[in-house]
């Protein structure tokens, strides 16, 4: 076999789906396995929908996830260009060759055409192709339709009665019938080769030993194998991920919530919770455990363990997932990804210096609580409202009790009292305060907590207390 070299070929087209972020992950993973190299290369046929900004929109999702490549797009190497619209040049060899010798050829058809002749064959109950129209066709006739202004398309001549066989790594031996496909377009009628062919000379001249992709391309192979078996090529080992449904077991997409990469970037996910969480969906480690390092993933990573089922995106697992990771990284970069969110709830402000070392105090009281760091805002109101009221009826009616006014008098009086209120000062009050008044338990601390913050629950009095500091503690008092 020639050296193990993967690809990851997106389509320009808009965000980076959280199903091709799997799909870059499946190939990065098994050519760090088989030490083998992994290629990036845009392929931007589609001029209509395609752009340099959802270019660069998933070059940075694939960096954010730490996914990085050996060739191509940015990397540079001896097989480009690395844009399928920078290579046109490239195939018109190949286009001509398969003219030439009578594989390919010219046709006139216009889309009025082809779309009768698609619902003349659904209203036969057949599967719509293309009948051969132009497959045939004399000079003479050829000149005709040229004569009319039709620019012809060039379609590929498909084999009659052979059965096409694609051994793939993940699903089997897989069978296509040959008279099923119909001749199909390798180059539109505006010069511009499909994907299908495109695809094809691409793969071979930079040297793809292993194409690793979606289920929804499995389609395509076979089209794709007439066209290296045409032209010669040996024919690369395919490998079809199943696709990711969503919680109803359909193909995932926006209506079951956040389908890109980058909105649980924005959201405030570790980019190791989704590298994690992706490997997970349809393949296996054979292990119970579910937490992995990149390193543990590109080790264990194999083809092998790839399911044929398709895999279900749960959602509260990768809460989970993504909680555990948060839990067990620093508090300062949790900070880090906090700041944007509490700017934009009001919390912070842009223009105002930020004092991080308190910043960081707050998101410690909660950090073991996130399940993404978008959550944040929610959780730390407590420390920025001075307009304190009691959030449900369990708080009203701790406020009622009879020693409440007299307990936050004299709780409001160590406040003022004290040099220094930290820890330890947290710590120590309220023992003072049991001794004095004879007060506690629920009926000392739970009077103070809501006075301070509205709530029955929460951070720790003795985290709350000090990030407060004696001038927010004495506002919340009152009088």
């Amino acid at each position: 076999m020639k050296n193990i070299k993967v690809r990851f070929a997106p389509s320009p087209t808009g965000h980076l789906h959280i199903g091709g972020a799997r799909t870059a992950l499946f190939n990065y993973l098994f050519a760090k396995k088989m030490g083998g190299k992994f290629l990036l290369r845009i392929e931007d046929t589609d001029l209509a929908r395609s752009s340099f900004e959802s270019e660069q929109v998933i070059i940075n999702d694939l960096k954010w996830l730490g996914i990085e490549w050996d060739e191509g797009i940015g990397a540079g190497g001896e097989h480009g260009p690395y844009r399928s619209t920078e290579r046109i040049h490239i195939y018109k060899p190949y286009i001509d060759k398969l003219l030439n010798e009578g594989k390919a050829y010219y046709c006139y058809c216009t889309s009025e055409e082809l779309e009768a002749e698609r619902q003349e064959l659904l209203a036969k109950g057949e599967m719509p192709r293309y009948m051969g129209k132009c497959r045939c066709l004399t000079e003479e006739q050829r000149k005709t339709f040229e004569i009319e202004g039709r620019k012809p398309s060039i379609r590929f001549k498909v084999p009659e009665d052979n059965i096409i066989q694609v051994d793939d790594q993940v699903r089997g031996l897989v069978e296509f019938e040959s008279n099923g496909i119909g001749d199909f377009i390798i180059v539109k009628s505006d010069g511009i080769p499909v994907y299908n062919f495109a695809v094809v000379i691409d793969d071979c001249l930079m040297e793809i030993s292993h194409v690793i992709r979606a289920e929804e391309h499995l389609s395509n192979t076979p089209r794709q194998i007439l066209i290296y078996k045409a032209l010669g090529f040996e024919t690369p080992k395919f490998a079809h991920v199943s696709l990711i449904l969503g919680s109803d077991r359909t193909k995932m997409s926006k209506r079951h919530g956040s389908a890109w990469v980058e909105q649980y970037r924005d959201a405030g996910y570790l980019p190791e919770a989704i590298v994690n969480f992706l490997a997970l969906l349809g393949w296996s480690p054979g292990e119970e455990r579910e937490i992995f390092s990149l390193q543990e993933l590109i080790k264990r990573f194999s083809l092998e363990r790839v399911s044929k089922n398709p895999a279900v995106f749960d959602i509260d697992k990768l809460n989970w997932m993504n909680g555990q990771y948060i839990k067990n990284t620093s508090t300062e970069r949790i900070t880090g990804l906090a700041i944007p969110h509490l700017i934009e709830k009001g919390y912070l402000r842009e223009d105002v210096h930020l004092d991080e070392e308190w910043i960081n105090k707050v998101v410690k009281t909660v950090q073991d609580e996130l399940s993404f760091v978008g959550e944040i805002a929610g959780k730390v109101d407590i420390f920025f409202d001075d307009n304190v009221r009691p959030k449900d009826s369990e708080a009203e009616d701790m406020m009622k009790l009879d020693h409440v006014p007299d307990l936050l008098k004299v709780f409001r009086q160590k406040v003022e009292d004290a040099a220094l209120i930290d820890e330890d000062y947290a710590r120590s009050v309220f023992k003072e305060i049991q001794k004095e008044t004879g007060i506690k338990g629920k009926n000392l601390f739970m009077p103070i907590r809501v006075a301070l913050t509205g709530q029955t629950h929460g951070p720790e009095l003795f985290e709350i207390i000090p990030i407060l500091g004696k001038e927010k503690l004495i506002k919340r008092l009152g009088v």
